[in-house]
């Protein structure tokens, strides 16, 4: 703990000499934050005003329904074995949510310092209005994790109730419950960002408005990538922690008797529920403000910008009314379908409601854009060339799961070939089939973004050439936008996995079959004769489905933060090249610091992944290490709870130690080349968007390859504790911090630096060269510190070298 204080004071210290540095000048283009008058134009007989404040009403019916659901949920029925389970899993993420809060809280220090400079000692803004950034920019943190908390408390009832509804011994309610707990958390999550956006723009004053949301998004962005990286790194802790007791000790999945398993099923939802609803909370936010920042640089008409604007957010609005009558569509199918079959392909259902949901959002896009934009700036046909590019990003947005698909499923044929090479070559060459999986669905899936950006190119062309300046980079801003278009659907197949994954583990941990007259309890309490071995079949096999639709939910977001970030780089751009009118020289490969940046950008992402994955390896090097020590699989029927708690505490501390050293990393680097050389950091910031992009892929896919192999050995071939299974979990012990902490990741760690970037170029142009390359060296110097801390400081022979020492001193 003092090192750690003892971090935070040399770090404000640092921040506080680069402030006294900066000069006091002023820039004269204040002006370009202010947001037009709403309701300067109409729209279907009112004002842009009112349409905005009717679509606010939506949006909040929107969090009606998430609450009505949530409430269904938490009234299904229960056996009291389960339930203490599931509340025994969210008092754990409770404690590790406070925690995080407080971590974030500290971080949000060094991001208020750095805004306090930007606005009220460089660009002049008065006392009101820099405290009004940071509120927005705390309410930002607010909402990232206020939706984490309602998703973790909505999984942690949907996970009991589908471990209890499995026992009817039909699959249906198993497919069911999760999708009902992802829709109940997609749709609050999509609408909470939607209200607090449109407040904004709504009722705060128009030359508030532009810095209000950037704060807001620099906000959410600082919140989902604490988030999304700690908690990454504390589920694969745990995960591997308890997976690698299975070869071990030779034990079942989720054995009572294994200390890791509550901490493995916290992780679930730190890493697989929390972390995905941040980042997918801030991704709709940073790409709303990226649109908006594009639209007042590039757009000079006023009465277009309010055009653009309203028909922006009016969209957002309308994906929550698609998103939802699509879900209670095909859940009508599904239940007509599935109801009282023995059977069922879980995926499929799930893949109807994406392909329903994206041709739906395609026609509503299509008819929306007709009603509120059929004159833009003089065209009559640029609604339905907007409406083109969108649907590129919609389309896009259930072509890459299925591509997903291809690489992950348990019916892929890469899977298939990773359980084949695993016969005969063991561990070895399963490693080696997951990650040419994963190699190759980073060459299909990047020929599709491409593709599809390129067609989103192809119809900019066409654009008026005076309505904006770079149209392509507007183009491929509402790609993105596109990505996002069946928000809620998108985040409720994503939450569907940490629910499967946690029903199979609270069945476990509850030892219900091994109850006296259970049968008979069941039978009079709930009316229902019980199979316990079909219900663990539907479980097992229904985590499959979710492994795989976590997977394909990986590559939208991440395509969503490349594609954004693309609209943000402009944003910066603008502002060095006085509107694309000077510099536009230093743009080229033939400007070395350019080049030299897009090199550096790769080597900050090869950094990033080898940190991260690091925090992981020691974490669970210390969390094997006392299971091992502390499990009795001969005196006791279930784990204690303090030693379950202990494995807990184990995770939270690597979580923290890891998450610490690459936040700072990350946010001293990005100051140090934005002093370096404006042009340099242009390059680097494309670098990682386009490095991350790939390397995101790669991991995430090769990672689910892995996970599926393993589920197809356990599920399909019934080849428990055979060296095939033991061959299949290192294979996914491997790819565990693949594809659910260092993948991840690249999303909120993109945005951020893109974002946060934005505020360090224009502090550093105002400086003499002198004095930024002196803070470059500072910056540059105090970030290479924590690379170091981030694997010298983190490696396993250090940790064993301190545990020695304290057993020393205190013998």
């Amino acid at each position: 703990m003092q090192t750690f204080k003892t971090s935070i004071s040399r770090a404000l210290s640092a921040l506080g000499a680069a402030a006294l540095l900066l000069p006091a000048a002023a820039r004269a283009d204040e002006a370009r934050l202010v947001l037009p008058d709403l309701g300067s134009v109409q729209f279907l007989g009112m004002s842009g005003r009112s349409l905005l404040l009717l679509g606010l009403i939506v949006c909040a019916l929107g969090g009606v329904f998430g609450l009505v659901v949530y409430r269904q949920l938490k009234s299904l029925p229960v056996h009291r074995s389960m339930l203490e389970v599931s509340e025994l899993i969210y008092e754990t993420c409770k404690t590790y949510l406070i925690t995080q809060g407080k971590f974030i809280l500290i971080l949000e220090a060094f991001i208020g310092v750095i805004m306090v400079v930007y606005f009220g000692w460089l660009r002049h803004f008065d006392a009101t209005k820099v405290i009004a950034i940071l509120v927005f920019s705390l309410l930002g943190i607010g909402g990232s994790y206020g939706v984490a908390w309602f998703g973790i408390r909505v999984n942690t009832f949907a996970n009991s109730r589908t471990s209890f509804a499995a026992l009817r011994g039909k699959p249906f309610p198993t497919y069911a419950i999760p999708l009902k707990a992802g829709m109940s958390i997609g749709t609050m999550l999509i609408s909470t960002e939607l209200v607090m956006m449109l407040c904004i723009l709504l009722f705060v004053p128009r030359d508030y408005a532009g810095p209000c949301f950037i704060g807001f998004a620099i906000g959410e962005s600082l919140g989902a990538s604490a988030l999304r990286i700690a908690g990454g790194i504390f589920t694969k802790i745990a995960d591997i922690g308890s997976d690698l007791m299975k070869i071990v000790f030779n034990i079942k999945e989720d054995d009572a008797r294994n200390p890791g398993v509550i901490a493995d099923c916290t992780g679930d939802n730190a890493g697989d529920s929390v972390g995905p609803t941040a980042d997918g909370f801030e991704t709709y936010g940073v790409t709303g403000v990226a649109l908006i920042s594009f639209i007042l640089l590039a757009v000079s008409d006023s009465t277009v910008q309010v055009q653009l604007l309203v028909w922006i957010f009016a969209m957002r609005v309308l994906m929550i009314v698609t998103s939802v009558a699509s879900y209670l569509v095909n859940e009508a199918i599904a239940r007509a379908r599935y109801r009282e079959a023995d059977r069922m392909n879980f995926e499929a259902p799930l893949t109807s409601l994406v392909w329903l949901t994206s041709f739906v959002s395609i026609a509503v896009t299509f008819v929306a854009s007709y009603v509120l934009i059929p004159n833009l700036g003089g065209d009559s046909s640029l609604w339905w060339k907007l409406s083109l590019i969108i649907t590129c990003g919609t389309l896009a947005g259930a072509v890459i799961p299925e591509l997903v698909k291809v690489f992950t499923s348990t019916e892929s044929a890469h899977v298939r070939e990773v359980v084949t090479a695993s016969r005969e070559g063991g561990a070895s060459l399963n490693v080696l089939a997951g990650l040419t999986a994963g190699n190759f669905s980073a060459f299909w899936m990047g020929i599709a973004i491409a593709a599809l950006m390129g067609i989103g190119f192809a119809v900019s062309l066409q654009l008026p050439p005076g309505l904006m300046l770079a149209p392509a980079v507007f183009a491929f801003g509402l790609i993105a936008f596109g990505f996002l278009g069946m928000g809620p659907v998108t985040i409720a197949v994503d939450s569907y996995g940490p629910v499967t994954d946690n029903a199979q583990s609270v069945f476990e941990l509850s030892v219900i079959e091994t109850q006296p007259g259970i049968k008979q309890e069941l039978k009079k309490d709930f009316g229902f004769d019980v199979d316990f071995e079909r219900a663990k079949h539907y479980l097992e096999e229904n985590d499959g489905a979710g492994n795989t639709f976590k997977a394909t939910a990986k590559p939208v977001l991440i395509g969503t933060a490349v594609v954004g970030a693309t609209t943000m780089i402009f944003s910066i751009i603008m502002v060095l090249t006085d509107g694309l009118k000077a510099n536009m020289q230093f743009l080229t490969i033939l400007h070395a610091p350019f080049l030299l940046g897009l090199i550096t950008g790769g080597a900050v992402i090869y950094w990033f992944t080898g940190a991260s994955i690091q925090a992981v390896s020691t974490g669970a090097y210390r969390a094997v290490e006392f299971i091992k020590a502390n499990i009795k699989l001969d005196s006791a029927e279930k784990a204690s709870i303090a030693d379950s708690k202990k494995v807990v505490e184990i995770c939270t501390q690597y979580a923290q130690r890891g998450m610490w050293n690459i936040f700072l990393t990350v946010f001293f680097i990005t100051l140090a080349f934005a002093c370096l050389e404006s042009y340099f950091f242009i390059g680097y910031l494309i670098s990682i968007a386009i490095f991350g992009l790939y390397q995101a892929i790669f991991m995430a896919d090769a990672g689910g390859a892995w996970d599926n192999a393993k589920k197809v050995v356990e599920v399909e071939l019934k080849a428990k504790g055979t060296p095939l299974h033991a061959a299949s979990v290192v294979g996914d012990t491997v790819g565990d911090p693949f594809k659910d902490t260092s993948s991840v990741a690249m999303n909120p760690i993109i945005k951020f630096t893109t974002l946060f970037g934005l505020l360090a170029v224009e502090l550093a142009t105002e400086l003499r060269n002198s004095t930024r390359w002196t803070l470059a060296a500072v910056f540059f110097a105090v970030a290479l510190v924590f690379v170091w801390r981030s694997f010298y400081g983190m490696r396993i022979q250090a940790g064993v070298k301190e545990q020695r020492a304290r057993q020393a001193q205190a013998a």
